[in-house]
C-alpha cells in the first residue's frame, strides 16, 4: 500500500509539473497517511483483551461453605481441579462477618476460611472479583445468579445452594460429591472392623464409623456398644447424605474376606 502511495504521488506530481524534490515529499507524505490508515483498520480489527476473572465452563465460583470446609485447598494442591477460582467480593465479606460475630464457632469458621483462601492465594489458584448482582440480597442468591450470567460453575459443600443451582440451571461441583466417590467400595461378604459407638434407629441396632467417616449400622449391634468387633457387610446404600453400610456380627464359619 505504502509504495503504491508514492508512486501515485509521484506521477501526479509529474502530471502538474512539479520538480523533483516536490514530487519526493508528496510522495513521502502520502506513504505516511497511507500507514495511518492501515494501522488505524488493523487496531480496529485487533480482538478484544480478555478479562482477567474467566468466564465460560472453566469459570468456577467458590462459595463460603466450600472456603471454610476447606478440602478445596487439598483437591488444588493434587491437581485434580485446573483453572483459577473465582471469589466475588460479596463472599468476603460473608466471611467477614463470621469472623467479626459475637459466637466463637461462627468466628472460627470465619478465621479458617481466611485461612484456606490464604493458601490457595500461595498457591495463585484463587481470583478475587468485584462483580455483584443488583436487586439481590442474599449471598446464595448472588452466587447463584453470577454464575448463570457467567456460564460458570458454582464449588460448595451446602446442599440446599447445591439444589437451588442445580435447578437454575447452574453446574455445581461439590466437594460432598467427590468425597463419596472416592471412598472405597465394599461389597455384600467382606469383613470389617468396627467400633459400635452408639444405638441404632431401629430395635437393637448399633452403629459405628469407619476411618473414611461412612457410617455402619450392625444389626444386634447394641449388645456391643462400646466395642471393637469384627462384622460382615450385608449391604451397602448410597444416599445423599453419604454411604451406609449395613453388616452383622462376624461369627465362627463366616470367610474371611477383608475389605
Amino acid at each position: 500500500m505504502v509504495v503504491c502511495a508514492a508512486v501515485a504521488a509521484a506521477a501526479a506530481a509529474a502530471a502538474l509539473r512539479l520538480p523533483l524534490g516536490a514530487s519526493a515529499l508528496a510522495g513521502a507524505a502520502l506513504g505516511a497517511a497511507a500507514v495511518g490508515l492501515e494501522l488505524a483498520v488493523a487496531l480496529r480489527r485487533a480482538p478484544a483483551p480478555v478479562a482477567s476473572a474467566a468466564t465460560g465452563e472453566g469459570a468456577k465460583l467458590v462459595d463460603t461453605s466450600a472456603i471454610i470446609d476447606g478440602r478445596i485447598a487439598d483437591v488444588v494442591t493434587t491437581g485434580f481441579l485446573d483453572g483459577p477460582l473465582l471469589v466475588p467480593r460479596f463472599v468476603l465479606r460473608e466471611l467477614q462477618r463470621l469472623a467479626d460475630g459475637g459466637d466463637p464457632l461462627r468466628r472460627n469458621r470465619g478465621k479458617r476460611g481466611f485461612e484456606i483462601l490464604k493458601r490457595l492465594q500461595d498457591l495463585h489458584r484463587v481470583e478475587i472479583v468485584e462483580a455483584d448482582v443488583p436487586g439481590v440480597t442474599d449471598v446464595d442468591g448472588k452466587l447463584v445468579e453470577l454464575a448463570r450470567q457467567r456460564g460458570a460453575r458454582v464449588v460448595t459443600t451446602d446442599y440446599n445452594l447445591n439444589r437451588v443451582a442445580e435447578l437454575s440451571g447452574v453446574n455445581v461441583l461439590n466437594v460432598n460429591d467427590l468425597a463419596n466417590a472416592l471412598k472405597p467400595v465394599v461389597l455384600p461378604g467382606e469383613s470389617l472392623r468396627v467400633q459400635v459407638l452408639r444405638e441404632g434407629k431401629e430395635p437393637g441396632q448399633g452403629v459405628g464409623f469407619l476411618e473414611d467417616g461412612t457410617m455402619v449400622v450392625v444389626e444386634q449391634g447394641r449388645r456391643l456398644l462400646g466395642q471393637e468387633v469384627a462384622v460382615v457387610v450385608t449391604s451397602a446404600l448410597q444416599t445423599s447424605a453419604g454411604r451406609m453400610v449395613f453388616a452383622r456380627p462376624r461369627v465362627e464359619g463366616d470367610e474371611p474376606r477383608d475389605a
